[in-house]
């Protein structure tokens, strides 16, 4: 009987919320097995009790037990009530698991309030460790958009979404040794933690950019806004998918398939709906630099090939950037404000009837591997090159970072970074809309003063930027400002300590401080709540393969390779436009080498001890520029410093400190050097004194700008 009822309630969900299993099944069958899953809803029992072709005892945490509907869907499984946290707890899951019964237990214990991942605990991590038994990670997808999940209101619920359940192949938890058994539990912990973190972005959909909004849009809902910027209009995704559709369609008769299309536009809503629209119809927006000199932006066009370049006069007069397109040769301008003329009653009836009701019909067959946009470098340490990204690369990254933080639709967040920066439009954008959280779009992260004001009136929990800008956000910041904030994190250049100091004591804020690169679109490690270290960039992101190559000279950690879904497909450089040069470095064929020395510990945590072009050879040892800048920072935390270096035919090259402060002086570095136990050799003879350092549009310092004055002290 319990049998023919089992089999009559897997038929009605399977209906009713049209549940597809995915993966194998292969590893279901060993002597020991541990299933694990992340917790959605008081669903998830009843889902993998129907759906696993085993008959398991669930191991369900003492608080989700207590709710009425869980035990009423269990009622057709068995199961075992434990504290998570409780030793003698885990010891009866590991008898269970050594009697050879198959066990399925949720890691995170309580279920999900953001619908990522929560606390992983230790005790589960440590039965899987303990008994060496074999686990079969499955993620389950879409429950906490039923009424069974303890997600908040603003999260969208239906009777019936559609519900995945992904079966990942089998493995081992992979634990390092340690000395102690409180050392190996942490550490079983962690790397529990990390399976599934690494479960969560393994089982991501493979789609372009524009599928990803029609999915988002299908889950969230048409009707919910979700961006607003300087305008202080507030867009739904329906509004994003119409501006979209009918961007696209005005630029399809000014291109081809596969053209590149220069985008010189500021952050605000039409750009990125230009951004989905153009990709949708296998144009490739190629996002131009507006704060870059002529001869850059030309030599930007040159490399893609761009013949097209899309503005606004409102934002070319704003900018003051008639000039710099006056110089531009070879290439067609094309005015947002002559577009809006070209929308005939055909367009307009065919949007009413036609792309409202269909937007997925309005993209082109298209593969997640082509292109979907073209970034170009920020030129900080030489020219400039055009960086393919694919739209696999950027769903991927976008995922990776959702893996280990736990964004969600209660979340805001403030992008002022520029969206032709690698950083502004993956972080600062795209990951918001596709995820279904609220975005203001900020035109320059230059306003000091307005950007505070706007996190505190427009709510804002999310902020990115680097050291600079948070530096002068926290300098003109009411200590109230960002009361709201729950995340800050850096990126784009190495965190000041005086910032991180500076915003703890001002605002109680923790600043999450990550690496990456406009090549891996762009993040590659990041500290968490989770996982966080003083000093570091924090863990890698899921799926990133590193080496390390050593660097004669330098005795500590070597140079960064990286190779993972996020990374480029390839480099357009000016010296052969529009050939595409995929990644290689000495690690081989598809790696990407940083150009950064980093050393990782043993837990995985990622220290950056400066880029190779930033090192000086003096008397034959090799010198850290930022160990310079450091030095400098200790003397004198009030003001900013950049160090270059120069030729120096006595010693190879010369160290030159640029600095604001005119009381610096060589006898104050020496003495505070001893102090740090910095070698003297780290110490520049010559300081010179400046108003204020030369920045990139994107907020690091021009050091192509100070090598060369460098060169002319």
């Amino acid at each position: 009987m319990r049998v023919i009822l089992r089999w009559m309630l897997r038929v009605l969900i399977r209906l009713l919320f049209r549940v597809e299993v995915k993966g194998r099944m292969a590893g279901l069958d060993a002597e020991r097995l541990l299933v694990v899953a992340n917790h959605e809803s008081l669903l998830d029992g009843l889902l993998l009790g129907l759906f696993l072709p085993i008959d398991p005892v669930f191991v369900v945490h003492t608080g989700v037990a207590r709710e009425w509907r869980f035990r009423l869907v269990l009622a057709f499984a068995d199961y075992l009530t434990v504290d998570p946290t409780s030793p003698m707890a885990m010891k009866r899951v590991i008898r269970l698991i050594e009697t050879g019964r198959p066990v399925v237990i949720f890691p995170e214990g309580r279920i999900t309030l953001t619908g990522s991942l929560m606390k992983v605990y230790e005790g589960p991590a440590f039965v899987a460790y303990k008994t060496g038994a074999t686990l079969v990670p499955v993620r389950l997808e879409g429950a906490t958009r039923t009424y069974f999940s303890r997600m908040s209101g603003k999260h969208p619920r239906r009777f019936f979404p559609r519900i995945s359940i992904s079966i990942l192949p089998p493995t081992k938890l992979q634990v390092p040794p340690a000395p102690t058994a409180r050392l190996r539990r942490r550490k079983a912990g962690d790397a529990m933690r990390r399976l599934m973190q690494e479960m969560l972005f393994s089982t991501r959909p493979q789609q372009t950019l524009y599928e990803a909004l029609c999915d988002a849009s299908d889950i969230y809902g048409k009707s919910r806004r979700l961006i607003e910027d300087i305008k202080q209009i507030e867009y739904s995704y329906g509004d994003l998918l119409k501006m979209a559709q009918m961007l696209g369609r005005l630029v399809d008769r000014l291109s081809i398939e596969g053209e590149k299309v220069g985008l010189l536009l500021p952050n605000v809503t039409p750009t990125l709906a230009m951004i989905f629209g153009l990709s949708a119809r296998r144009r490739i927006p190629a996002m131009l630099n507006y704060t870059a000199g002529v001869d850059a932006m030309q030599s930007a066009c040159r490399a893609a090939e761009i013949r097209t370049i899309i503005t606004s006069r409102a934002f070319v007069e704003q900018a003051k950037l008639q000039e710099k397109l006056d110089g531009l040769v070879d290439v067609s301008i094309v005015y947002l404000e002559d577009l809006r003329e070209r929308i005939t009653l055909i367009d307009k009836l065919w949007m009413v009837f036609f792309a409202l009701h269909f937007p997925r019909a309005f993209a082109l067959p298209a593969e997640p591997e082509e292109a979907a946009v073209v970034l170009f470098t920020s030129g900080s340490e030489g020219t400039p090159k055009g960086v393919v990204l694919s739209h696999r690369a950027l769903l991927a990254n976008i995922a990776q970072v959702r893996a280990v933080i736990d964004f969600s639709v209660d979340d805001k967040f403030l992008n002022a970074l520029p969206i032709f920066h690698s950083f502004g439009l993956t972080a600062g954008a795209l990951m918001p809309v596709l995820t279904g959280c609220n975005l203001f779009l900020y035109p320059s992260p230059l306003h000091y003063r307005v950007i505070p004001e706007l996190a505190y009136d427009r709510n804002c929990t999310v902020l990115f930027g680097t050291s600079t800008f948070l530096a002068n956000y926290a300098r003109f910041a009411h200590p109230y400002d960002f009361y709201r904030l729950r995340y800050v994190v850096a990126g784009a250049e190495k965190l000041s300590d005086a910032v991180r100091q500076l915003w703890f004591e001002k605002f109680g804020i923790r600043i999450l401080e990550g690496y990456g690169a406009t090549e891996t679109a762009p993040v590659l490690a990041v500290n968490t709540p989770m996982a966080y270290r003083t000093g570091t960039v924090g863990q890698f992101l899921p799926a990133i393969e590193h080496k390390l190559v050593p660097v004669p000279g330098i005795d500590r950690g070597g140079i960064l390779h990286v190779r993972g879904p996020n990374v480029m497909t390839g480099y357009l450089k000016v010296d052969q436009p529009g050939v595409l040069q995929t990644p290689s470095s000495e690690a081989g064929e598809g790696w990407y080498e940083t150009g950064d020395v980093v050393e990782i510990d043993e837990e995985g945590f990622v220290s950056i001890i400066g880029r190779v072009k930033r090192f000086a050879k003096i008397g034959g040892e090799m010198v850290s520029l930022e160990v310079v800048e450091k030095l400098a920072l200790a003397s004198s935390p009030q003001a900013v410093h950049a160090a270059s270096s120069q030729i120096d035919p006595s010693k190879g090259e010369a160290l030159v400190l640029f600095t604001t402060d005119g009381q610096l002086t060589r006898e104050l570095l020496v003495a505070k050097a001893r102090g740090l136990g910095i070698p003297e050799l780290a110490v520049p003879r010559k300081i010179r004194l400046v108003a204020s350092l030369p920045l990139l549009g994107t907020g690091k310092i021009d050091y192509v700008t100070l090598k060369k004055h460098a060169e002319e002290a």
